[in-house]
């Protein structure tokens, strides 16, 4: 097994308990931030990662408490950061889903070097779980989220994966043309996991997604089905998107769609 991070912890999803987002800006500040992203005593500041620190152009958001979790994909050993005070600081069950398909569908998939975009990121496992297995990875989110995120993302990436995944804010239905131009962004694939659920922004979403998806552009999309409105959204999905269910998590009430869109 690889290990990208330098970590005593046992390979699984295990709960490491709480540090706060204070320690780790005392620890950024002061140089004492360890390879498992936990704050450390000003005199163990040689143990930074200088590299880190200057890419790190988010900083994360100050919740009350965060939790170190474990997760094993890909050979690897990721370990997140998340909040449960924040639906963006959770890796949820499509999430891992996704990444068990990402991880069993490689060479299926030639993501060896493929341009993907993953809508919704959170705290990133899916966008770590792409770069690992080869992939050109931008992961996008909400502005609140971009900080934990590209934490994450960084501390399981760099020095790891061929390339090093981007970070860009998306808000859906917002700004697309300007932020992301047809005319300079193509996209093999586009991911998301459990981006639906019970709020206000599906229509939105949906055309977020249609306007990110190209001639050539497969989208797979996980999702935990919870509620008759993430039905209705998948019928809308159906309407504009040739969609094949490619696989079913029924323990986690998982479904995994295939869609590419419909250009009649």
């Amino acid at each position: 097994m690889d290990v990208c991070l330098s970590s005593e912890q046992q390979p699984g999803h295990l709960n490491e308990g709480p540090s706060t987002p204070d320690g780790w800006l005392e620890a950024k500040e002061e140089g004492a931030l360890h390879e498992d992203g936990t704050g450390g005593p000003p005199g163990e500041s040689n143990k930074i990662e200088p590299s880190l620190q200057s890419l790190q152009k988010f900083v994360p958001t100050d919740y009350a408490s965060y939790t170190q979790e474990h997760y094993l994909f890909a050979g690897k050993k990721i370990v997140i950061q998340e909040s449960i005070e924040s639906y963006g600081a959770v890796v949820w069950p499509g999430a891992t889903a996704l990444c068990q398909y990402l991880e069993e569908h490689t060479e299926e998939l030639n993501l060896q070097d493929a341009k993907i975009l993953e809508i919704g990121a959170g705290p990133g496992l899916v966008s770590i779980v792409a770069s690992i297995l080869g992939a050109q990875v931008t992961a996008t989110d909400l502005p609140d989220v971009l900080g934990n995120l590209q934490y994450n993302l960084l501390k399981n990436t760099l020095k790891c994966t061929a390339h090093l995944p981007e970070v860009k804010e998306l808000v859906w239905g917002e700004g697309l043309e300007q932020n992301f131009p047809k005319s300079s962004f193509y996209y093999d694939y586009i991911l998301a996991s459990d981006v639906v659920y019970h709020h206000y922004f599906l229509d939105k979403l949906l055309t977020t997604m249609v306007y990110l998806c190209q001639p050539g552009t497969v989208l797979l999309w996980a999702n935990k089905f919870r509620f008759s409105t993430d039905y209705e959204f998948l019928d809308k999905f159906k309407q504009v998107f040739d969609t094949t269910l490619l696989a079913e998590f029924p323990e986690a009430s998982v479904k995994l769609f295939k869609g590419t869109l419909r250009w009649d």
